[in-house]
C-alpha cells in the first residue's frame, strides 16, 4: 500500500492545483519555492503574495462583466475592496492598481483615504462606501471629506438617527449621495435571526418618504444588504436577495435617482484542496435574478456594487511554521508542536473554528500519520486538530535522526483579517511575538521579488508597551 504524503494527496484530491505544486518533494506556492524562503528568512513568518490580489480582482470583474454582457443587463459593475480585511498600505495600494473602489467601516479608515489621496493613489471620483454603525467621529470624518469635494463618498445609513448628523455637518452645494443598509435575516442555525446592522426592511420606504423625498440636499443613491455567511447557493441567500430587490423596485418607482445595489457579503475562497464552488454560475444567477425582478416590476436595473475583502486578499496570504518536536500524550494522540501560536497568528482558528488550507512544505516523500498541532501558549485552546474536508490532520512523519531537516508546514489563504484580529505588533498571549512578514511582488521587469516588511517582534517592544522600560 502506498502511504507517503504525496500518495495521500493524489488519492484524495486532483493535484497539482492552481497555486500549489510540488517539485522534488517540496511545495511551491504560486510558483514560489517555499523551502528557499524558509532557508532565507527562517520560521515562523507570514507571507503576502501580492500578484494574487490582482488576479482575484480581475477574475471577479471579468465574471460580472461577462454576465452583464450575456444577459444584456443595463447597468455597470463596480468592485470595492473592504479595507477592514487588511489595512496594510502595500495591500490597499495593490488593490488600487487594478482600478477598484473602497469600502470603510470606521473613522480611522478615512485617515487612510486622505493619505491615499495625498499619494495620488485615488482621486475625488473614487467611490468610498462608508459602512458600519457610525460614531460621531466617523460621521464627522465622512462629512469633512464630502465638504472637501470627495463627491463619491457615500455614507450608508445604518440607522435612522445617523442622517441627522449629515444634515447638520455637510455644507456642500452639490447634492449628496447616500445609501441605506437593509437589515438582513440570517439562517436559523445562526446565533441571531436578524443582523444588528442596517435599517428594518419595513422602515426603509417610510424613511425615504419622510426624510429624503423632495430633499434638494440629499439623494438616495444606493441600497445595501449583507449576509454574514457570504454569497452561497442556498435558499437563504436567494430569499434575502429577492427581498432586497423587491424593496429596490418599490423605492425606484418613487425615487428615480436610486441607481445602485450593493450586494454585500463576499465570495468564498479555497480553504481545502477539495474546495468546489461554481463562481461563474453564482455571478450569472445574481445578474439574471436582478434583471428578472426589475423587469417584472417594470423598473430600470441598478448598477451592481460588490464589497470583497477575503476574496480580494485571502488567497494572497500564508503563515509558515516549523515543527519543533513530537509529543505522544496517550496511546493514540500524537502532537506536533509549532514554533508559534495559532491564537496569536491565526486567531480565526481559535475564535470561530475557521479551517485554513494546510500543507507540509517538505518531506512529501515520507510516510504520513494523523497528528494534532499545538501552539506555544499555555492556553488549552491553542491547537488545530481538523481540516475543512476531514475531521483530522495528516502530516509526514518526523525524522528522528540527529541533525535531520525539520518538518515545515504552511497555512495558506490566510491573508484576510488575521493581523487585524490578532493586533499587529502590540501584546500577544503569553508574549508570543508577531512573526516576521515577507512580501512577494513583481518588479518592473515582471519578475518576482521578495522583501522583508517587518522583522519578528522583539521582547523590548512589548516591555515598552507594558511600562517596564522607557
Amino acid at each position: 500500500m502506498n502511504n507517503t504524503y504525496t500518495d495521500l494527496v493524489h488519492q484524495t484530491f486532483h493535484f497539482p492545483q492552481e497555486g500549489f505544486d510540488v517539485e522534488e518533494n517540496d511545495l511551491f506556492f504560486n510558483g514560489v519555492d517555499m523551502k528557499k524562503l524558509i532557508d532565507k528568512y527562517g520560521t515562523p513568518f507570514k507571507l503576502t503574495f501580492l500578484p494574487k490580489i490582482g488576479m482575484q480582482i480581475n477574475k471577479a470583474k471579468k465574471m460580472f462583466n461577462d454576465a452583464i454582457k450575456k444577459h444584456r443587463y443595463d447597468g455597470k459593475y463596480f468592485y470595492c475592496y473592504c479595507t477592514k480585511s487588511s489595512h496594510f498600505s502595500f495591500i490597499v495600494e495593490e488593490t488600487l492598481r487594478h482600478n477598484v473602489h473602497l469600502e470603510t467601516s470606521f473613522a480611522y479608515d478615512l485617515e487612510i483615504v486622505k493619505q491615499l489621496y495625498k499619494k495620488r493613489k485615488i482621486t475625488k471620483d473614487t467611490y468610498i462606501i462608508c459602512n458600519g454603525f457610525k460614531t460621531k467621529a466617523y460621521t464627522r470624518s465622512i462629512s469633512r471629506l464630502i465638504n472637501e469635494g470627495f463627491k463619491n463618498v457615500i455614507p450608508i445609513l445604518d440607522n435612522k438617527n445617523e442622517f441627522d448628523d449629515y444634515k447638520r455637518l455637510i455644507r456642500t452645494k452639490e447634492p449628496v449621495n447616500i445609501g441605506m443598509r437593509i437589515a438582513s435575516e440570517e439562517e436559523p442555525t445562526f446565533d441571531f435571526y436578524t443582523s444588528r446592522l442596517g435599517i428594518r426592511s419595513r422602515d426603509v420606504l417610510e424613511f425615504y418618504v419622510d426624510k429624503l423625498k423632495g430633499n434638494d440636499k440629499f439623494r438616495l443613491k444606493m441600497l445595501h444588504f449583507f449576509m454574514n455567511k457570504g454569497i452561497k447557493d442556498d435558499v437563504y441567500y436567494w430569499s434575502e436577495l429577492n427581498k432586497v430587490l423587491n424593496i429596490y423596485c418599490q423605492l425606484k418607482k418613487v425615487c428615480p435617482e436610486l441607481d445602485g445595489l450593493n450586494i454585500g457579503g463576499g465570495l468564498p475562497i479555497k480553504h481545502s484542496l477539495g474546495f468546489d464552488y461554481d463562481y461563474n454560475y453564482m455571478v450569472n444567477e445574481i445578474v439574471s435574478t436582478i434583471k428578472k425582478v426589475c423587469k417584472k416590476n417594470k423598473v430600470d436595473t441598478p448598477d451592481i456594487y460588490t464589497e470583497f475583502g477575503s476574496f480580494t486578499v485571502g488567497e494572497s496570504g500564508a503563515v509558515i511554521y516549523s515543527i519543533l518536536d513530537e509529543k505522544m500524550q496517550n496511546d493514540r494522540e500524537i502532537w506536533y508542536m509549532i514554533d508559534s501560536s495559532f491564537i496569536t497568528t491565526l486567531p480565526d482558528t481559535w475564535g470561530i473554528g475557521e479551517k485554513f488550507l494546510m500543507l507540509p512544505i517538505n518531506k512529501w516523500d515520507k510516510e504520513y500519520q494523523e497528528v494534532h498541532l499545538g501552539g506555544l501558549t499555555c492556553d488549552s485552546h491553542d491547537f488545530y486538530t481538523s481540516e475543512e474536508h476531514i475531521n483530522a490532520v495528516f502530516l509526514p512523519k518526523l525524522d528522528k535522526e540527529k541533525g535531520a531537516e525539520p518538518l515545515y508546514i504552511g497555512f495558506f489563504h490566510t491573508g484576510a483579517y488575521q493581523d487585524q484580529l490578532a493586533g499587529y505588533g502590540g501584546i500577544k498571549h503569553c508574549m508570543i511575538p508577531s512573526p516576521k512578514h515577507v512580501v512577494i511582488e513583481k518588479n518592473k521587469e515582471g519578475k518576482l521579488e521578495d522583501w522583508l516588511y517587518a522583522k519578528e517582534q522583539t521582547s523590548l517592544s512589548m516591555l515598552k508597551i507594558l511600562g517596564y522600560v522607557k
